[in-house]
């Protein structure tokens, strides 16, 4: 078989570096679903969960920090400090007292700051519990909705520390009156403001950008499906979202690539194959461009014992 010409897009690369190569970008329809990988979580997907932001950032700040998705619904509840927050590719800052839902699949990244505490909700996108399908920041001023929401997290607490019969059904009921009061407050604090038109753009590119982000696709392939050119699709995610076009590409990699190194014992052959990189010696390299190391290091640090 003959060899396939190799390159690697813009993103991958940084000034003053030669180049190297990823998989030829192909279009979406001609992937098969396999080939496409979906984001790989930090906690357990197959059950409701509450934890800590300290418990969900376990291993590493980066988990939340850096540009993602993932297979599960999350709700923050923050409630002492303030951070920034990029949700669905829209950048704002947020408080005490904010609740911030991200449905399983859009992108999501949050800088906290040092003395921040807060909980968060994780539901499996399995149906289970009706949830919205949009993002959501909610800065909550009405003490008695802050009360609710903070009683109902308390009770899914319980349940889950004393364990008692029926847990599954209690924890899915809780997880639903959650559900219902975040619908009401997003009734209740409905932001009128109309989205720009390059808010807008940012978003229908980040919906692209979560459904295609391993196929290897040039920016040039994004912009085309967004009628823009790709100087305008840099100029409005740099406005509304503090990177270019091609950093949040890139970050979205490079959050997948580090947790398929240290979550899966996936051959790192097939991790660079599913990230749409030509070959795994391409995938090292950027590797040690993004992550200072190679991607058998990252993984025997992280699981000396499991992957060794």
């Amino acid at each position: 078989m003959a060899e396939k010409t190799l390159h690697i897009p813009s993103f991958m690369t940084r000034p003053g570096m030669g180049q190297t190569g990823v998989a030829a970008p192909v279009k979406a329809s001609e992937l098969s679903q396999s080939a496409v990988t979906s984001p790989i979580s930090a906690v357990d997907d197959s059950q409701i969960r509450i934890m800590t932001l300290a418990q969900i950032t376990h291993g590493g700040a980066w988990q939340l920090e850096q540009l993602h998705l993932r297979d599960h619904h999350l709700l923050l509840w923050i409630t002492r400090g303030q951070g920034r927050l990029l949700l669905h590719g829209l950048r704002r800052g947020f408080g005490a007292h904010n609740a911030i839902f991200v449905p399983a699949g859009k992108l999501l990244a949050i800088e906290a700051g040092r003395h921040i505490q807060g909980q968060a909700l994780i539901i499996p996108n399995d149906g289970r519990v009706l949830l919205p399908d949009r993002t959501q920041q909610l800065r909550l001023q009405d003490g008695l909705a802050q009360a609710e929401l903070t009683g109902l997290l308390d009770d899914l607490r319980r349940e889950i520390h004393e364990n008692r019969t029926y847990l599954t059904e209690a924890l899915t009921a809780i997880a639903s009156l959650i559900s219902i009061w975040l619908r009401r407050q997003m009734q209740i604090l409905a932001d009128p403001t109309r989205a720009t038109s390059a808010e807008r753009i940012v978003r229908r590119f980040a919906d692209l950008l979560a459904e295609n982000y391993a196929t290897g696709r040039p920016m040039q392939d994004y912009a085309e499906d967004l009628d823009i050119t790709p100087t305008h699709l840099t100029r409005v995610c740099r406005h509304s979202s503090g990177l270019t076009a091609a950093d949040m590409l890139s970050q979205v990699v490079q959050h997948q690539a580090h947790m398929m190194l240290i979550k899966t014992s996936m051959p790192i052959n097939e991790i660079a194959d599913t990230l749409g990189f030509g070959s795994a010696a391409y995938f090292t390299r950027f590797s040690q461009q993004h992550f200072g190391a190679a991607p058998s290091q990252i993984r025997r640090a992280a699981m000396p014992h499991d992957f060794g």
